[in-house]
C-alpha cells in the first residue's frame, strides 16, 4: 500500500454553539484537505500533507494536531501571517463558512515549495477546495496535478461566501472542470453541482462531469446518500441511518474514506468495486454526522466496527 498526498488549506474553525442559553463559538482544526488528511490517517492509511500553516500559536496548535494524528507534515511550509478564521454557523446540522484573514495562511504554498519526487511516488494526489481560488496556491496545485504517478482525486468543495457574483462562479467553474477533466475521481456534493451547474438532479451533474474526462464522479446528497457514475453504469447508494448533531466534515470524511480505499485496492475496476467503495464512505460520513463535526469527528476502524458491526 502506497501513501496519499493531500494538498491545501489547514484553518481554524469557530463553530457556533449554544451554552446555557448563550451563543458561543467553540475552536476547531478544520479546512477540508487538512480533514481529508486526518481521515486518511484515522482509517489506517500512510498520508503526507502538503500546504502551510501560520508561525503563531494556532499554527504550532495544528501542526501538533497534524503529527498526533499520524499525517506527515514534510510537505508543510511555515508563514509569518496570521491563521485564518472560518467562522461557522448553522441552519439544523448543516454548516454555512465565513473567512477571516488576509493574505489566507493556506495559500501561500509555492510551486517551488513542492518535493515533486514525493508528489510522483505517491499512490493517490488530492487536491481540491477553497485554497485553489487564491496564488500562489493555485499554481502549485496546477504543478502537482501534472506530475504522472498517482491516481488523482479532486473534490471542488464550493463555498458561496467567498464568491461575490457570477463572475466568479464562473470562473470557478472553467477552474475546477480543469481539474475535472483529468481527474481519477472527482467528489462533490449535491450543493456543489448547485452552485457550479445551477444543477439540482445530481445524476445530470455527474454525467456532465464524466464528458469533460473524469473517470468516476461521486455526489454526495446529505441523507439521502449518494449518486455514483462512471462509464460503464450509475446508481444512488443510500445513507445509512444516523441521528446527525454536525455535519460539518462528513463530505471530507466521504473522501478520506474512498482515498483510503484507493490506497489499499488501487483503481477500482468496475462500477460494483465504485459502489462497495461509497457505500463505505457513506458509514465513515455517518459516524461523523453523529460527533461533533471536523477533524477531530473523523473515525477509525474500531470506531466503525462498533457502530456498524462487520460491514
Amino acid at each position: 500500500m502506497g501513501y496519499a498526498m493531500v494538498m491545501g488549506e489547514a484553518l481554524i474553525d469557530l463553530l457556533e454553539a449554544d451554552l446555557d442559553g448563550e451563543r458561543i463559538y467553540r475552536q476547531a482544526i478544520g479546512g477540508a484537505p487538512l480533514n481529508v488528511a486526518v481521515g486518511v490517517a484515522r482509517l489506517g492509511g500512510d498520508v503526507r500533507f502538503a500546504g502551510t500553516l501560520s508561525t503563531d500559536v494556532l499554527g504550532d496548535r495544528m501542526a501538533a494536531f497534524l503529527r498526533a494524528a499520524g499525517v506527515d507534515g514534510q510537505g508543510v511550509r511555515r508563514v509569518g501571517v496570521p491563521t485564518t478564521l472560518a467562522v461557522t454557523t448553522f441552519e439544523g446540522a448543516e454548516p454555512t463558512f465565513t473567512f477571516y484573514g488576509e493574505p489566507p495562511s493556506y495559500a501561500l504554498l509555492t510551486p517551488a515549495d513542492l518535493d515533486v519526487p514525493a508528489i510522483a511516488g505517491a499512490a493517490v494526489l488530492y487536491a481540491g477546495s477553497i485554497s485553489l481560488l487564491r496564488e500562489p496556491f493555485l499554481a502549485a496545485a496546477r504543478a502537482a496535478w501534472s506530475t504522472a504517478g498517482p491516481l488523482r482525486v479532486f473534490d471542488p468543495n464550493v463555498r458561496p461566501t467567498l464568491l461575490p457574483g457570477t463572475a466568479a462562479v464562473d470562473a470557478l467553474r472553467d477552474l475546477t472542470e480543469e481539474f475535472f477533466a483529468t481527474a481519477d475521481l472527482v467528489k462533490l456534493s449535491s450543493a456543489d453541482a448547485v452552485a457550479l451547474y445551477g444543477e439540482h438532479d445530481p445524476a445530470a451533474a455527474a454525467a456532465h462531469i464524466l464528458t469533460l474526462g473524469a473517470g468516476a464522479v461521486v455526489v454526495t446528497c446529505g441523507s439521502r446518500g449518494a449518486h455514483v457514475a462512471t462509464r460503464d453504469g450509475a446508481t444512488d447508494i443510500p445513507a445509512p441511518l444516523v441521528e446527525a448533531v454536525d455535519a460539518t466534515g462528513a463530505g471530507d470524511s466521504v473522501m478520506a474514506a474512498l482515498i483510503s480505499r484507493l490506497l489499499t485496492g488501487g483503481r477500482p475496476t468496475g462500477p460494483a468495486a465504485w459502489t462497495g467503495h461509497v457505500r463505505f464512505a457513506l458509514s465513515v460520513a455517518g459516524l461523523v454526522c453523529e460527533r461533533q463535526g471536523g477533524a477531530t469527528a473523523m473515525p477509525t476502524p474500531a470506531d466503525l466496527l462498533a457502530r456498524w458491526g462487520d460491514r
